[in-house]
């Protein structure tokens, strides 16, 4: 930590620094009067007194304003076990530039959303991300059963995708038990859930975890009651929980007609809604369509807020087909089944891949039944008959033998998109905006 840290924008100690200096500058100048006729000739003999007393006033006030922020600043070093020493201060910088970043909603569950969300966590700090809670499979699965707690495994992926932990600590929430009773389970999803027990609600351990890891923004449930999700097969077949859907599917060799929830009656987190409205844009996916994405588009409300907001609206489409989910799907097929299950057109800008999958990486899914997601030239007309704009381009990379979306650029490209359509008009915001997207392509924060 070096002298410069403290000028930095954002930190908060200039101004009392620098106002403490004009309080000494108002008291020197006050004490000079009492002896230098000059001075005396230009302010009079009745600004001595004043003079002076404006001087210690704001020597006092700032020097107790600034260290009581120097204090803060210190504490937060080095009280938050999840960062070592000086990190925390030196995010506070970062954090001062990506607080005015915009506002981002992100709806959907699994490992889609969780790489989008460490890419739009380097432009902005306003992310909420709105995730399923019908998961009934894994760990999760486990322990809904056994605690009767609402599956907390796609809200562990979240948190710490948007927090800045130690890989180590990362680590140590992703690590699963090789054996006993907790085989499987995720260390994450435990303290999730001594978290709900110490806790007045579901939704109140979340706020805290999310305090915990200082997360860039938040991570809410789209509801905190319990639910269960349904699919109507083609065959008509009914379909009961989330993991058993594409099993079911692909046994019985019937694709997904629509998926519902029950109860009917589905109360919204009214922080979801609060910032659906507020949104500068609200992002749909990646993720599984039919038990990630729609699951929270069906809950009540949640479309009618979409709808109602004033945000630019963006779906993100899969790379790849999931088995007994989307065989075959092309793009448009995925946003057709958006549209016919909200009945609303929530859908403005779809972003989508049009590199072609490496030819060792297409071989290994093929073999797990996935297929890449086609952008058909004859579902052009589709997307103009419902005033969607497909932005194609190359937006994958593989990591580990895996495809995944290529997290840095569609951020990237999805975020000034929306500063150029919703700020173009307000020139002090759009060079706002503009400058955060320029700082962080050159690693200044």
């Amino acid at each position: 930590m070096n002298i410069f840290f403290w000028l930095k924008p954002g930190i908060k100690i200039k101004r009392w620094i620098i106002l403490v200096l004009f309080g000494i500058t108002l008291i020197t100048i006050g004490i000079k009067e009492l002896f230098d006729n000059n001075i005396k000739i230009i302010l009079g003999d009745e600004y001595i007194i004043p003079s002076i007393m404006a001087g210690i006033i704001l020597v006092i006030i700032s020097a107790y304003k600034g260290g009581k922020r120097l204090a803060t600043i210190l504490v937060n070093a080095y009280s938050n076990p999840v960062f070592s020493g000086w990190k925390n201060a030196n995010n506070l910088y970062d954090n001062s530039v990506l607080d005015k970043g915009l506002k981002v909603v992100v709806i959907g569950g699994g490992t889609g959303l969780s790489v989008l969300l460490r890419g739009l966590k380097r432009f902005t700090s306003n992310i909420t991300a709105i995730v399923t809670v019908a998961d009934d499979g894994g760990g999760s699965g486990k322990l809904r059963e056994d605690l009767g707690m609402l599956p907390p495994g796609d809200i562990r992926n979240c948190i710490l995708a948007l927090a800045d932990t130690e890989p180590l600590m990362e680590k140590l929430l992703q690590y699963r038990f090789e054996e006993g009773t907790y085989k499987n389970q995720s260390f994450g999803n435990l303290l999730i859930a001594a978290m709900a027990g110490i806790s007045d609600s579901f939704e109140d351990a979340i706020k805290r975890i999310n305090d915990i890891f200082a997360v860039a923004g938040k991570v809410v449930p789209v509801t905190t009651q319990d639910i269960t999700l349904y699919a109507k097969l083609a065959n008509g077949k009914i379909i009961k929980g989330e993991s058993q859907i594409p099993i079911k599917s692909k046994e019985l060799d019937s694709p997904i007609e629509n998926v519902f929830l029950k109860p009917k009656k589905i109360k919204p987190v009214s922080e979801a809604k609060e910032a659906l409205i507020d949104a500068d844009v609200i992002i749909l996916g990646p993720g599984s369509l039919y038990t990630s994405i729609l699951p929270n588009l069906i809950v009540e409300d949640i479309t009618k807020m979409i709808e109602k907001s004033s945000a630019v609206k963006v779906y993100v489409s899969n790379v790849m087909t999931q088995p007994g989910e989307t065989d075959g799907y092309s793009v448009a097929d995925h946003v057709k089944a958006i549209i016919d299950h909200t009945g609303e057109d929530i859908i403005e800008y779809v972003y989508a891949n049009n590199k072609d999958i490496p030819e060792e990486i297409s071989v290994k899914y093929k073999e797990e039944g996935a297929k890449p997601v086609k952008i058909k030239e004859e579902n052009k007309d589709f997307f103009k008959n419902h005033c969607i704009k497909l932005i194609q381009d190359n937006y994958i990379e593989v990591k580990k033998g895996y495809l995944r979306h290529d997290a840095l650029k569609l951020s990237e490209a999805i975020l000034e998109m929306v500063i150029n359509k919703r700020y173009n008009k307000d020139k002090i915001r759009f060079f706002e905006l503009n400058s955060i997207m320029k700082k962080v392509k050159n690693n200044k924060i």
